[in-house]
């Protein structure tokens, strides 16, 4: 099969953001029915946002799928940042579910709305937290893989926070998303329970907003993030060094003379010159740079690698940079 069909390409998108446009359009449809029941301003401000995070999902499956196309003679670098392109979409999406969710939290605050079906509520949070709770989950082990630390057990939490900076756009969008859906779900729980049961009306309102400026927090980190992938970012350290390692295994080479390993969606771009051994002849010092680049390549995260060769000026440049 050819590498650059569609259901190949498929594939290899992104697959915590296909779940979760499935799981939050589920959502949204139940908790849309429930808010028209109910009149719960919580109900609806948790059902914009399922709404937002299944049509943003969905942009980003399909930036993950488009930003697996090889290069081309047009694009040679590739289409890695296509997936910033699209989750700076879905940012916009965000924020303007954002905006109508806090507008709806500040009506309700203005003229509170009596809850109704109480039960029907209840049933579709608690839906809500259990299919939000597993593609968190899912999520948070995705990130512990990407960044090759995975964990277990109550690991895989910390974890996730620790390494999601190393995760794919998708994946960090997705992480960030879920974690607001699950909290904006056990928020309007309580505040439809506290709606019905007192005369807090407020509640009601008051949590609606909550969600809502939840919503803006998630469209400014994931909207940093992309800005800053859209125009290109330094690989994290924890990958500069692995790259590194990689290279000094090789008895041949002495020393690292620069390195520059850029990020591209979820791929890395290494440029490097490399210091040799004294006296080396041309066609040995050749064999060992193809060497390294075969190895580097052999990265499931690396999409190219140029590298340059020089021989040792006896000073140590990697070691020197990295105590400075």
């Amino acid at each position: 099969m050819d590498d650059q069909s569609f259901f190949s390409l498929v594939k290899k998108g992104n697959k915590s953001s296909f779940f979760a446009m499935v799981g939050n359009a589920i959502l949204a449809v139940a908790k849309g029915v429930a808010y028209f029941i109910s009149g719960s301003g919580a109900m609806f401000a948790s059902s914009m946002h399922s709404l937002a995070d299944a049509v943003n999902q969905g942009f980003v499956f399909i930036g993950s799928v488009l930003s697996e196309k090889k290069p081309t003679e047009k694009f040679p670098t590739g289409f890695g940042r296509v997936i910033n392109l699209f989750c700076m979409i879905a940012v916009i999406v965000v924020s303007i579910m954002a905006y109508e969710t806090i507008r709806e939290g500040i009506h309700l605050l203005q003229h509170p709305a009596e809850v109704k079906g109480i039960w029907l509520n209840v049933s579709v949070l608690v839906l809500n937290i259990i299919i939000d709770g597993a593609i968190l989950l899912k999520v948070m082990k995705e990130i512990g893989q990407e960044a090759r630390e995975e964990a277990r057990g109550v690991g895989i939490l910390a974890g996730a926070f620790k390494n999601v900076k190393r995760a794919s756009p998708p994946t960090r969008l997705v992480f960030y998303e879920d974690i607001v859906a699950v909290t904006g779900a056990i928020l309007a729980l309580i505040a439809v329970l506290i709606s019905y049961y007192s005369a807090f009306d407020l509640l009601d309102g008051i949590v609606t907003i909550i969600i809502g400026f939840l919503m803006v927090a998630v469209a400014f980190r994931v909207g940093y993030d992309n800005m800053v992938g859209l125009i290109g970012v330094a690989a994290p350290k924890e990958v500069e060094d692995r790259v590194a390692n990689m290279i000094l295994e090789n008895e041949a080479v002495i020393d690292i003379y620069r390195l520059r390993i850029t990020q591209e969606g979820r791929y890395y771009h290494v440029e490097a010159y490399l210091e040799l051994k004294k006296g080396l002849p041309l066609s040995e010092a050749d064999d060992i740079k193809f060497l390294m680049q075969d190895k580097l390549m052999k990265d499931p995260d690396i999409a190219d690698v140029t590298l340059g060769i020089i021989e040792d000026n006896g000073i140590q440049n990697w070691k020197a940079e990295k105590e400075q």
